[in-house]
């Protein structure tokens, strides 16, 4: 019999004529129709309800309401009377709109199923009210401690369905799916960087210290994206006492909070890059597609187009730099690159900034560019390029000296080939070591610059590398005798320019020969792209309007690197 609350009401002022405590009446102990399974019954020690497809009458409390269209379409309820078994949860998700709230004691019949793998009641015959009750979370840490569940169960599914907190500092890691799913990806103990950066972590071990963080929904593009008022979530931000329900979907555990959750600026944006020194400032830079050309592999809209220029613009401006390898720009002679002058020209003054002609930029959509201030540096003979046919970018070379006189340096611009697995074949296949598809060509690329390298003045390899500092081409690199820049000057903390899956990792990088590397006064990483939701970018499909600003913030994708050189 479905109880409601007029009907708990009838049965509290019967009670009361018949002289029961109205605790006993307002409150009873179990409903009154038992149930015939546990919750822990349901969900069973696998990964899968051993229940699958049977008709089930569970018992609980209700944990969370998701019942909304725009939500979940459903509530969670957890077992006040849990069995002893650690391997086996004791919540469990009920998909109905039967009007419910949390703290509900709740009679459920329905089938028991597992949907996107989270194991669940669908369809639901009958949803009885029938008291109250209350559920206190449980206090969990991660990562979860090993060894209590059964060999190829994820630890997390001990918890799938039950009212959780997480009572330790959790970071935010991930922002890539705010705008478009309302999630964000947690982790403990800081950030995740990537196995291969060279910074100690494992890919067994991040994933451990992980998790993932919904909105209670599954609309995409959300009229409210979490955690934007009054300021954007960052990467870098932190949280304490997480409170949720954890549920699954689309390939993970999901935490579905139910108390507000508040991220502290922990990783506060940096208006402008770090001092670096020196009388010359170098910068590396890859510009995410800047196509002059619509509806590419860049903006889509002539308004998308001054969108991207603006943004472009202004990181340029915040470097400051005198010289700076551009990675990404549309391969249409000089177009592209010309577009960038001009505005920046347009700016700072007429003249203030010149591009080099590349001699040989290959037959890829994007190539390599290079523009630099007349005033501060002058080209020393004419750019050179290389014709190897192991690039897929050509690099392009052009030396510069002070223009006020000073020791001259060559600039080595790269963009090598990506960890994309499209067409690889043979050793550019995966070879599961972390590195991605292509290492191989990208060690014949790297070995390729470190023999340029060796015969130009005073060599400074930049460029976006496709590859992790830990990784082969790096080491190629620095076998030949370039140092990196980053890695003396950049605290191992903030030694990072691209985030993927969470993990923050240095793809861009500034190697020195060992002459001008004694000449260099300073580096850093301006992170103003890589910790921010793409929500904020130029592209107006999916983006809110009022997020968008004329500013360097997710100008790109990747952060640009910043040296300065003392060439007196």
């Amino acid at each position: 019999m479905r109880r409601t609350a007029a009907a708990l009401a009838t049965v509290l002022t019967a009670g009361l004529a018949a002289g029961v405590p109205p605790a006993a009446a307002a409150e009873p102990s179990t409903c009154g129709t038992p149930a015939d399974h546990q919750i822990a019954d349901v969900q069973g020690s696998g990964t899968a309800s051993p229940l699958t497809g049977r008709t089930v009458r569970v018992e609980g409390i209700v944990t969370a309401d998701f019942q909304r269209p725009d939500q979940l379409k459903g509530f969670f309820i957890q077992d006040p009377t849990p069995d002893r078994d650690p391997r086996t949860s004791d919540g469990l998700f009920v998909y109905s709109t039967e009007e419910v709230a949390p703290g509900d004691r709740v009679l459920v019949t329905g089938t028991a199923v597992e949907y996107n793998g989270l194991t669940e009641l669908s369809p639901v015959s009958a949803v009885d009210v029938c008291g109250t009750g209350r559920i206190a979370p449980a206090r969990v840490r991660l990562p979860l401690r090993d060894g209590v569940d059964a060999p190829g169960v994820p630890p997390l599914e001990r918890y799938e369905g039950m009212l959780l907190r997480f009572g330790q500092r959790l970071t935010a890691t991930e922002v890539y799916r705010l705008g478009r799913y309302g999630e964000v990806t947690v982790s403990a103990g800081g950030r995740l960087f990537q196995p291969t950066d060279g910074h100690g972590s494992t890919q067994a071990g991040n994933d451990a210290r992980r998790l993932l963080v919904d909105d209670g929904s599954n609309v995409q593009n959300p009229d409210t994206i979490p955690y934007t008022d009054p300021r954007v979530l960052r990467i870098g931000d932190s949280a304490y006492g997480l409170t949720g329900v954890l549920g699954h979907g689309f390939g993970e555990y999901r935490l579905e909070p139910t108390r507000t959750v508040r991220f502290a600026a922990t990783d506060p944006r940096p208006e402008k890059p770090r001092h670096v020194g020196g009388d010359v400032r170098v910068a590396s830079f890859n510009t995410l597609n800047w196509f002059t050309t619509l509806n590419r592999r860049g903006a889509d809209t002539a308004e998308e187009q001054e969108r991207q220029l603006t943004k472009l613009a202004a990181a340029l401006k915040g470097l400051d730099a005198d010289v700076v390898g551009l990675m990404e720009v549309e391969n249409n002679g000089d177009t592209a690159v010309r577009a960038i002058v001009d505005r920046l020209n347009r700016d700072a003054g007429a003249a203030t900034y010149a591009w080099v002609r590349h001699p040989y930029p290959g037959t890829d959509e994007i190539h390599v560019a290079l523009i630099y201030r007349p005033a501060k540096v002058t080209p020393v003979g004419a750019a050179r390029s290389a014709q190897d046919p192991v690039f897929d970018r050509p690099p392009l070379v052009q030396t510069f000296r002070p223009a006020s006189g000073g020791t001259a340096f060559t600039m080595i611009v790269n963009h090598f080939k990506s960890k994309g697995c499209g067409g690889a074949t043979g050793p550019d296949r995966d070879q599961g070591d972390g590195q991605g598809c292509y290492n191989a060509r990208r060690v014949a690329q790297a070995e390729a610059i470190g023999a340029l390298a060796a015969e130009s003045e005073n060599p400074l390899v930049v460029g976006d590398l496709n590859a992790y500092t830990a990784e082969d081409p790096v080491k190629v690199l620095t076998g030949a005798g370039l140092v990196s820049q980053t890695q003396r000057f950049v605290r191992p903390g903030e030694r990072y320019s691209y985030v993927f899956d969470g993990q923050s990792g240095e793809l861009d990088h500034a190697l020195a020969g060992g002459s001008l590397s004694r000449r260099v006064t300073g580096a850093t990483i301006w992170h103003v792209n890589s910790d921010e939701p793409v929500f904020l970018d130029y592209n107006t499909e999916y983006n809110p309007p009022r997020f968008y600003r004329p500013d360097a913030f997710r100008s790109s994708d990747h952060d640009p690197v910043l040296l300065g050189l003392d060439l007196r």
